[in-house]
């Protein structure tokens, strides 16, 4: 679910949920502001799928929280 597979197309993948996540994030933004910037994204589907490939790019270093808003970090 994290990676794609053969039976789990790039864009459907976790990974590919948070490209993305990233491509959307120009500038900080707060948990709900991106939810409603993503929500009719396709390959995001539905809010769990969000918040799953948020903590995965938190977890990898590629988002922070500063001051309750998402932002890239520098890479």
């Amino acid at each position: 679910m994290i990676l794609p597979t053969k039976h789990i197309p790039q864009n459907e993948a976790l990974i590919g949920v948070g490209a993305t996540l990233l491509a959307h994030l120009s500038m900080p933004m707060t948990v709900s502001g991106l939810w409603e910037r993503l929500r009719t994204e396709p390959n995001v589907g539905n809010f769990e799928r969000f918040v799953l490939a948020s903590n995965l790019l938190f977890l990898i270093g590629a988002i922070e929280i500063r001051d309750g808003l998402i932002v890239r970090t520098a890479s």
